[in-house]
């Protein structure tokens, strides 16, 4: 246990980190959040009921250094865990600055506070993303090797061409599979672990880095229209409506719990002084791939609603297979889901249930 550290908690208010708060307050002597309370995220600017009482929460904007000034003069971290993102991917495409000024120019920001105040902390841990690796590497099934196809294009899409003809999709593993993401929020996400890493390196400073995949469950925001397809399914499902399947049907993703998420941040804080300084990512994920048809049905059938239908609808910047192997993570890192996917479906649905009830 760490209960003699600090720990500074940025985007601490939002979905990871409220559902992380509890083992965070039980882990460090102190916690303090930092969130702008954004209302894409929060219906409502005020501290949110899932945030653990014993976090002390700061209403702070980490791309000013002004306010950094001021958390800084409040609290000096020993740990660090970077939560604060912009997560939208077909959002980013649009709202490319808004992505870059969060995830890249906030992390710098962040970083000269601390350089200017001659702070280091032990370690930084940044919730990267799967995004990162943007469509992968898929097998040509000849044996002749591993191929990169890229993103796939706006002609290729609009000929209803979803998959790379005579290309098989690989996992994802980190330290295997080269980064090179196909979304400017991917984009983001790899300079901003590129960015903390030399800077860590350099101060000796820990870089953390645990690449999460689609993250659903309990407590995600209701809200956010770009963010969050399992929400946004029982949503429509609830109301008795089919829900609308892009491409195919056969996009495949990882959808890992948000409680295997928490504890996967909770054990790789517990394990600061054993990791190794500039360890590959770790992929955090269920390790099982999933159809969105797959999910769009599950739901359906859990709400009785009509059948999902295929649309062959699209979004540019999208990848078609999204999924990543666990072995090394669980073997380094010590940790693995306990979760299931119908496990974690059942236990949003029943949130969702418990949420719309208490505004009857």
């Amino acid at each position: 246990m760490m209960k003699s550290k600090i720990c500074l908690v940025t985007g601490g208010a939002g979905f990871i980190g409220c559902a992380i708060s509890k083992q965070l307050a039980d882990r460090f002597e102190r916690v303090v959040a930092v969130d702008n309370l954004h209302p894409q995220i929060h219906a409502r600017s005020e501290r949110p009921t899932a945030l653990d009482g014993r976090v002390e929460l700061l209403v702070k904007d980490i791309t000013n250094p002004e306010h950094w000034s001021e958390i800084l003069g409040f609290v000096q971290p020993e740990i660090v865990v970077h939560l604060a993102a912009e997560t939208g991917t077909g959002q980013s495409l649009t709202e490319s600055t808004r992505h870059a000024a969060v995830n890249v120019v906030g992390t710098t920001v962040m970083l000269d506070a601390l350089s200017q105040r001659q702070l280091f902390p032990q370690a930084i841990l940044l919730t990267s993303s799967r995004a990162v690796y943007g469509e992968g590497a898929w097998r040509q099934p000849d044996g002749e090797g591993i191929a990169y196809p890229g993103q796939r294009t706006r002609a290729q899409l609009e000929r209803g061409e979803w998959d790379f003809p005579g290309l098989e999709p690989m996992p994802f593993a980190a330290g295997v599979t080269e980064p090179r993401p196909t979304s400017v929020y991917g984009a983001t996400k790899l300079a901003q672990e590129n960015v903390l890493s030399a800077w860590c390196l350099s101060f000796d400073v820990k870089p953390i880095i645990l690449r999460l995949q689609n993250v659903f469950g309990p407590g995600q925001s209701l809200i956010n229209p770009y963010t969050g397809i399992v929400s946004l399914f029982c949503r429509l499902a609830r109301e008795g409506k089919s829900i609308p399947v892009y491409e195919d049907g056969a996009i495949v993703r990882d959808f890992v719990l948000i409680d295997d998420v928490a504890a996967a941040i909770n054990v790789a804080l517990g394990r600061v002084d054993q990791l190794p300084s500039g360890a590959a990512p770790f992929d955090i994920g269920s390790g099982e791939p999933a159809t969105i048809a797959e999910v769009a049905d599950w739901i359906s059938r859990r709400y009785g609603a009509p059948e999902p239908h295929v649309n062959g609808a699209f979004r540019y910047g999208d990848v078609r297979h999204a999924a990543c192997t666990i072995d090394r993570t669980i073997s380094e890192l010590g940790w693995k889901p306990a979760w299931s996917l119908d496990q974690g479906l059942e236990a949003l649905v029943s949130w969702i249930e418990l949420q719309l009830a208490a505004k009857q």
